[in-house]
């Protein structure tokens, strides 16, 4: 079996980390670098960065931040927002990211996934897909969950795969910041649909709530924010409570 991946994801606006509610209501979480390099040295086994405002803004993803975390950081580095071209990617990769999160350009140019895949290799490539339910089906949001794109999440994480993404990181805007537990239902959909490893994100408040995610929702990996950022649950605590429940974890 392969191992649980504990993942922290930081949310950065204007250089700082922030957490919110449904992705509105955001309040400041701290310094990206120091938070980066805090989980590394206390059990993470990745960080994610998402650039949540770069999209809507048009601009390029945080190079420089990326370029002293990667300094400072010796886990694997995942790095979304912003990310439009090749270019893009490449700046990431160079600056020290292991990873990209593709999001908003992957739905406005599906190619990108298949073109970036087979250039940097599906091992780098990461599509986010953020969603939210509606009328009993899931819908694709992009920019920053402000865009409702009208397509079915199945669908849309199906052609992802067919593309040749590496992993799918599946958020639930309804879930999202409410320390309510994961989309459980759609985790274990998408999971059971794709051979793909998926990240599971969006709702956890407690410890149960990661074991859900791995045991219902089958997460190959479960990625937090408030929780850790708020030092309400560590990581040591999550990798203590999942091996006491006999989940294989990174130690």
């Amino acid at each position: 079996m392969v191992k649980v991946r504990i993942i922290p994801c930081l949310d950065v606006k204007n250089g700082r980390v922030v957490k919110g509610i449904n992705f509105l209501d955001l309040v400041d979480a701290g310094d990206p670098v120091e938070q980066a390099k805090h989980y590394s040295e206390n059990g993470a086994d990745e960080i994610c960065f998402l650039d949540i405002s770069a999209s809507i803004e048009k601009r390029d993803t945080m190079v420089n931040v990326v370029r002293k975390t990667a300094n400072e950081v010796f886990i694997p580095l995942t790095v979304g927002g912003g990310i439009s071209s090749l270019e893009n990617i490449h700046s990431l990769l160079q600056a020290g990211a292991d990873k990209v999160s593709i999001n908003s350009a992957a739905l406005k140019n599906p190619n990108i996934i298949k073109e970036s895949s087979q250039y940097f290799g599906n091992q780098c490539i990461v599509v986010a897909v953020d969603v939210k339910k509606e009328k009993n089906d899931w819908f694709v949001y992009s920019h920053g969950g402000t865009n409702n794109t009208n397509k079915y999440a199945l669908e849309w994480i199906e052609k992802v795969q067919e593309l040749g993404a590496g992993e799918i990181l599946l958020t639930s805007m309804d879930k999202d910041g409410t320390k309510s537990g994961f989309d459980l239902e759609l985790l274990e959909k998408v999971s059971n649909f794709i051979k793909i490893p998926v990240i599971a994100s969006g709702g956890v408040g407690k410890l149960e709530h990661f074991y859900e995610g791995v045991v219902r929702g089958k997460a190959n990996a479960l990625l937090a924010a408030s929780v850790f950022h708020f030092n309400e649950i560590s990581i040591k605590e999550v990798k203590e409570y999942l091996l006491e429940k006999e989940i294989e974890i990174r130690i």
